[in-house]
């Protein structure tokens, strides 16, 4: 059996090994450890999120910095302040037994003075998001230039949230001899130019295959209506009474609209995307750790640098545009050994992206059949009673158990049970429309906002062409709210949208033409450039005639 002490590490390091209860080394840490003990070197590592990667490069910084040496040796940059604040007290649990230690998280949100303040104490290791150590060591707050190990952890997932300008910019700051060690969970194009430029012959480890899944991992799907993605979710969290997930959205609205649906209906759940203050995020997760919420509705972004264990479903209420999102997504469950289930819902004319997610991660995803009512509410029923009959007892109720038997004493066991049921389940619906959905031909008309057909809808109004539509997972009324959104216009300013399967079409007053075309002009999107264009008087759009258009040097989409 393969033991931390086997790896090289020091009395003080095993001894917080053993406190932390660590019986054996991951596959990352047993790889990684020794290499970086042994040799000063550079290390590309490739590996899921989940399998211990801050161990693996936390242990050997510790061990090889000079905790006597009060100025900076070791910098880590993490792509968020969660994870920059786990990796800092995770770095700094690993590191109890060692005297004069101090590790410094740096991060945008807090008190930009405090963290100099604390820097300028001394700081053997920083632990930084890369927007806030940029900004402090332009305003010269931190002194990066003698480090001497050099971490990027979660490369990938900082790369696309378009940090790659500012960790060329920190890297150019550091000194060349330096060890750089890149942790991702994938290697693409950009990242590898990161190791190429400033990183000298590196090391390479991959645990397990790139682009894989875990084993212990389910993989999922149901084939759903694009209206009805919120009643499969609940019929999926309610065949699951003991789930413990995240919920997966594109946009910031969707994700906040499926949640207060859910706290309507009675579910402890709750949001986080990046329209919330950084207190209200840090209040979200701190109680989602703490298991007082029991689905976590995210963004990709928001979601970047969350590690909590236990999670035991992964829910893709929207399918993500790259493959590689779907894996870090799916890779938040089944850890540590333990079973997790990865949910996609989709519409039939997106079935190719799951050939695409089985033929890119070499894993099979297993069709699912959306349970009937009765299914639901058996299971329902079955876990209530359960969870009656594991109830404990509570002595303080003693006093009232008399008047309780007097006041039902006329009552039969069974006229009582069936009360109690009813009581416990009047809100269940027993709509049947879940099961008998038909999907309507997205060639044609995919929806419409119907609300917004008036006979005294607005004459001074813009017509608009827009080449997002229904494969980019909108509907009428997610398209609205993302425009209403985006354009930071009122209820009533953007009305008529209509989706179709590749593009869609929506208006607005006239006197936010200026704002509509100014606002989309060079946007990217997923890798994609989004247009719109204003339509002329009385000439319309078919799929036939943006053919030619679609030609002239889009970009498609990945995973499409």
């Amino acid at each position: 059996m393969i033991t931390f002490k086997s790896l090289g590490l020091n009395a003080q390091l095993l001894k917080a090994v053993e406190n932390l209860g660590f019986e054996s080394p991951t596959e990352v840490q047993h790889k990684v450890i020794p290499i970086l003990l042994e040799n000063n070197t550079d290390l590309v590592a490739l590996a899921q999120t989940g399998t211990g990667k801050t161990a693996a490069f936390g242990f050997p910084i510790l061990q090889k910095i000079n905790t006597e040496n009060r100025n900076t040796q070791g910098l880590i940059i993490s792509p968020t302040r969660e994870l920059c604040l786990q990796i800092t007290n995770d770095m700094s649990t690993y590191g109890q037994g060692l005297k004069n230690l101090n590790i410094v998280a740096i991060y945008g949100g807090a008190s930009i003075t405090e963290q100099a303040k604390k820097i300028k104490r001394g700081a053997q290791i920083i632990v930084a998001t890369p927007g806030r150590l940029k900004d402090m060591i332009k305003r010269k707050m931190v002194n990066i230039r003698s480090i001497e190990y050099c971490v990027l952890d979660e490369a990938d997932e900082m790369l696309n949230m378009g940090f790659y300008e500012d960790i060329k910019d920190i890297l150019k700051n550091t000194p060349n001899d330096k060890d750089s060690w890149l942790f991702s969970a994938t290697m693409p194009p950009e990242v590898n130019v990161i190791a190429k430029k400033f990183m000298h012959d590196p090391k390479e480890i991959t645990v397990g295959t790139k682009n894989s899944s875990a084993k212990n991992i389910s993989h999922q799907y149901y084939i759903v209506g694009a209206r009805e993605r919120y009643s499969a979710l609940r019929a999926v969290i309610s065949l699951n009474t003991d789930i413990f997930g995240c919920v997966f959205c594109r946009t910031k609205i969707e994700t906040q609209k499926v949640a207060d649906k859910l706290i309507k209906d009675g579910y402890k759940a709750a949001a986080i995307h990046g329209d919330l203050s950084q207190n209200q995020r840090d209040a979200v997760m701190q109680s989602f750790r703490k298991k007082k919420i029991q689905l976590l509705i995210a963004t990709d972004v928001a979601a970047r640098g969350i590690d909590v264990d236990d999670i035991t479903h992964v829910i893709n209420y929207q399918l993500p545009d790259e493959i590689e999102i779907y894996t870090h997504r799916s890779g938040r469950t089944g850890r540590a050994g333990k079973q997790g289930t990865s949910v996609i819902f989709i519409t039939k004319s997106d079935q190719r992206k799951i050939r695409m997610i089985e033929n890119k991660l070499q894993i099979k995803l297993a069709k699912q059949e959306m349970p009937s009512n009765e299914t639901i509410f058996s299971n329902k029923v079955t876990h209530w009673i359960n969870q009656i009959k594991n109830t404990p007892v509570k002595s303080d109720l003693n006093n009232y158990f008399s008047d309780a038997i007097e006041s039902l004493k006329d009552i039969d066991k069974e006229t009582l049970i069936e009360l109690i049921l009813s009581h416990e389940f009047k809100n269940f619906d027993f709509n049947p429309k879940l099961n008998d959905s038909r999907e309507r031909n997205v060639e044609q008309r995919v929806n419409f906002d119907r609300s917004d057909r008036k006979i005294n809808a607005p004459q001074d109004k813009d017509r608009f062409f827009i080449n997002v539509g229904a494969r980019d997972q909108y509907e009428w009324q997610t398209l609205k709210d993302f425009l209403r959104s985006f354009l930071k216009l009122g209820q009533e300013d953007v009305f008529q949208v209509e989706v179709m399967k590749n593009f869609s079409f929506f208006s607005t007053h006239k006197n936010h033409r200026d704002l509509v075309l100014k606002s989309f002009d060079n946007l990217i999107m997923d890798e994609r450039k989004v247009n719109v264009e204003l339509t002329k008087k009385g000439k319309t759009y078919s799929p036939k005639s943006r053919s030619k258009k679609k030609k002239s040097g889009f970009k498609k989409k990945k995973f499409r």
